[in-house]
């Protein structure tokens, strides 16, 4: 006997809300990097370019081309998938909406998931700052500014940093960071998308619990935006099937995403003791 079809509009509200969780407490960093959608095969390919010279020329003479160095990044795709059973009774129970429960649970996997790519691509690069006996100090961020500096990639509004929590409480001591009188009031902290965030030096500086952890060093990380790329081959897309056998709908949400580090120079390493 066949199964019955699957109610549509259960299907449509389910796929619409997968959808609405994922871009409102999904993924966190997805739009701090360069990003590529729609990408068909299983990788995409970032062109780093390399830096122009200007030149004069000779009256009526022709212009020097710069020759810029294009260098071709590849970025592979992963499929990944969170699926879940809701049980048919369960959606007619009062005490909590299992339907949201499975929506928020499959779309927030998925989210975690992007972050740790990317996050992966960020320890890709070789630039650190390795001070072993101390958390975030005021001298670790000059030392990782300068850097960032002399490799040319610092601009204003494009820099993001990522920090733990514990390093977070490290710049709340810092009178530069916490002090309307550096930083104006409107860059006081605030929330967003359930982090810590507040503009300061040029940088967007971000709480993320999802930073590498080695014994009692944790790995933060300051970046300009199109250090790091980001492809997807299919957004979050859901499949609700019924299952007659078990009474219930079996909800699978899938995407096929990847991120590579594209140059490292605009990406710097910070290592900080955690107590």
């Amino acid at each position: 006997m066949a199964a019955p079809d699957v109610d549509d509009s259960f299907v449509k509200q389910y796929e619409r809300e997968v959808h609405e969780a994922y871009q409102r407490e999904g993924s966190k960093l997805r739009n701090t990097v360069r990003k590529r959608s729609k990408v068909t095969g299983s990788s995409t390919t970032f062109q780093k370019i390399g830096t122009g010279t200007a030149t004069t020329k000779a009256r009526h003479g022709a212009i020097t081309p710069m020759n810029l160095d294009h260098t071709p990044v590849e970025c592979t795709l992963s499929d990944w998938y969170a699926g879940e059973w809701i049980d048919k009774l369960d959606e007619l129970k009062e005490a909590h909406d299992e339907r949201r429960v499975a929506v928020n649970a499959g779309a927030w996997a998925l989210g975690r998931k992007t972050d740790e790519q990317i996050i992966t691509a960020l320890d890709a690069t070789t630039n650190t700052v390795a001070v072993s006996t101390t958390g975030l100090t005021k001298a670790k961020i000059y030392s990782a500014f300068e850097t960032l500096g002399n490799n040319d990639v610092f601009e204003e509004g494009r820099m993001y940093a990522l920090v733990g929590y514990e390093q977070w409480t490290n710049l709340l001591d810092l009178t530069e960071f916490a002090s309307a009188e550096y930083v104006g009031a409107g860059e006081l902290p605030f929330i967003k998308e359930g982090m810590e965030v507040k503009r300061w030096m040029g940088t967007m500086w971000m709480t993320h619990s999802g930073l590498p952890l080695s014994g009692s060093t944790r790995k933060v990380f300051w970046y300009r935006d199109d250090a790091i790329g980001h492809g997807s081959g299919a957004e979050v897309v859901t499949d609700v099937t019924w299952h007659g056998d078990r009474a219930a709908h079996f909800v699978n949400n899938m995407m096929s995403q990847g991120a590579c580090l594209i140059d490292a120079n605009g990406v710097i390493e910070i290592q900080c003791i955690e107590s």
